[in-house]
Parts: C-alpha cells; sequence; structure tokens
C-alpha cells in the first residue's frame, strides 16, 4: 500500500503562485509515474500534469503548459507541482496520484492511489 498527503493549497488572487507537495508513504518503491489531477464545482477530474519515476518524461495539459511544472524528489519521496501566474479558472481540488506500473497516462481510472486532495481558490 501507498498512502499520498498532499499540501501546500489555499486561496490567492490570480497572477499568484502556489507550490503543492505530495508526500508519499508505504511501499513507494511500488510507485513508478506519478500525477496531479483537479477537479473544479460540478467537473470531472481532470489531467494536470505527470512524471515519470526518474523524471525522464513530463506531460502537461494544454491549459497550465507553460505556467506549472511538475518535479519529484525521489529521497524525499515527495513529487511537486509549481503553480505561476494562477486564473481563477485553475480554482478546483488537486489530487496527487501514483501508478505502480506503466508511464504517465492522463486517466485517472489508470492509477491506483489517490491522495485527498488540497483545495486550491483563485480570486479575480
Amino acid at each position: 500500500q501507498v498512502q499520498l498527503v498532499e499540501s501546500g493549497g489555499g486561496l490567492v488572487q490570480a497572477g499568484a503562485s502556489l507550490r503543492l507537495s505530495c508526500r508519499a508513504s508505504g511501499r513507494t518503491s511500488s510507485t513508478n509515474a506519478m500525477g496531479w489531477f483537479r477537479q473544479g464545482p460540478g467537473k470531472e477530474r481532470s489531467f494536470v500534469a505527470g512524471i515519470t519515476r526518474y523524471g525522464g518524461n513530463i506531460f502537461y495539459a494544454d491549459s497550465v503548459n507553460g505556467r506549472f511544472t511538475i518535479s519529484r524528489d525521489n529521497a524525499q519521496n515527495t513529487v511537486y507541482l509549481q503553480m505561476n501566474s494562477l486564473i481563477p479558472e485553475d480554482t478546483a481540488s488537486y489530487y496527487c496520484a501514483a501508478r505502480t506500473t506503466g508511464g504517465i497516462l492522463p486517466t485517472p481510472a489508470s492509477y491506483d492511489y489517490w491522495g485527498q486532495g488540497t483545495q486550491v481558490t483563485v480570486s479575480s
């Protein structure tokens, strides 16, 4: 089993930055690709960014490409999401997820473990 705990969310104004963290515990050696997803009110959970185990492959959703940066520190069992130039449309609950096999996929059903989420609210 792998446990994921997100932190770093908050209420900010448009144009501000936030850094989300996702710390993994348990059988972290079994995790491969990690992803960030978000879910706004009344919306489906959608892919934001993903990174493979050693950072060799990184993908972003078009809506955040150029503004968000995903990274991971395997020594700390932590994945980060640096979010810059935030806009109100980024308001959502942000979830960290892990796959035990395979690379980055944009579909939530492909991920084996999930965190509880952290809320990001961007005011205009």
